[in-house]
């Protein structure tokens, strides 16, 4: 039950006035002991509070993700979960998924209907994880995707071919590890929003990533952000809101 529900509850008696108090201190904070769950989250930025898996026991990823969804009546997502996390809330819940390659599990529930255009690109396919993650991620907060796969810059005809779709973009995520040259090559050639996103693969000199981290910072090519690396997620959700800016206009 949301907010907007408890409210109506109330307002038609089926709770009462305390009970609904009650409600809604659990709506604000939710206290498991381990973790504060901010359920007030979805009423504050338009969509629930995310899990991050990685680091947590699988037990405290999955009760956290099996109370999102008990309280809630949004999309429900894990980033990094381990598939321990899948098969313990999955019992509980079949609808959850779980993607292995980028180790994202999700429920999709009322996902608003695809909107705008977000295209996102990785310059090998060894990115791909990092690009799962931010697909499902805009995807699951309403956002139409479409990905480019392996079309890095030492093969620029790849990309060349697809110049159509680039232009058609309102906003792009362009993931790349090695040296990270591809996001300074698209955004020199459209006049949308760029999110790079570096990537840990490379050989020894990519410093795990900080390498093309330090290459997008430095473009010369204007109209690129840059996220963390590996940070699919934080790519795909901030696409997601500039997506959506479209859309209100």
């Amino acid at each position: 039950m949301d907010h907007r529900e408890l409210l109506e509850a109330v307002r038609a008696g089926v709770l009462s006035v305390d009970d609904g108090l009650e409600k809604l201190r659990r709506l604000d904070a939710d206290d498991l002991g381990f973790a504060q769950i901010d359920h007030h989250r979805t009423l504050r930025k338009g969509f629930p509070e995310v899990v991050y898996c990685e680091g947590k026991a699988p037990e405290q990823s999955a009760a956290i993700l099996l109370r999102l969804w008990e309280v809630g009546t949004g999309p429900v997502l894990g980033t990094r979960a381990q598939p321990e996390v899948y098969q313990l809330v999955s019992q509980q819940v079949p609808e959850f998924s779980y993607h292995p390659l980028s180790r994202t599990l999700l429920l999709r529930r009322n996902v608003p209907v695809a909107q705008g255009r977000i295209l996102m690109a990785c310059a090998g396919t060894s990115d791909l994880p990092v690009l799962e993650e931010a697909q499902l991620t805009a995807e699951l907060m309403g956002a139409q995707v479409q990905t480019l796969t392996d079309v890095g810059v030492a093969g620029l005809h790849r990309l060349l071919a697809h110049l159509q779709d680039l232009y058609r973009a309102r906003v792009l995520v362009v993931i790349a590890g090695m040296e990270g040259a591809l996001p300074s090559v698209i955004a020199g050639l459209v006049d949308k929003p760029v999110i790079a996103v570096p990537t840990s693969i490379g050989y020894g000199t990519n410093f795990q990533g900080l390498t093309p981290l330090l290459s997008m910072l430095n473009t010369c090519a204007s109209g690129v952000g840059v996220v963390n690396i590996d940070n699919g997620f934080g790519a795909g959700y901030l696409a997601a809101l500039i997506n959506q800016l479209g859309e209100s206009q």
